[in-house]
């Protein structure tokens, strides 16, 4: 059996955040997962079933204890900081 997409997304976009103290907010986890996806060439799953994923694997929506990292890191921070470019 392949790694699932949801897998495949928090390895590659997402690293523990041991401290908890920079943990990634519901908004942003699901908006990184999102730039994920379109960097991949996939269709989003909605919010609600992508936080039913998370919820699987005991990712919590109001302490995720995730950070983001890699490509889709940079392309959800652009995407929501314009002011940047």
């Amino acid at each position: 059996m392949g790694v699932s997409k949801i897998d495949r997304f928090l390895s590659e976009a997402t690293t523990p955040d041991q401290d908890g103290d920079a943990s990634l907010r519901k908004d942003q986890l699901y908006g990184l997962y999102t730039s994920w996806c379109m960097l991949n060439q996939f269709i989003p799953a909605t919010a609600g079933e992508f936080w039913s994923e998370m919820k699987t694997r005991r990712i919590r929506s109001a302490d995720s204890r995730l950070r983001m990292t890699g490509a889709a890191a940079a392309d959800y921070i652009l995407a929501t900081r314009p002011a940047l470019v």
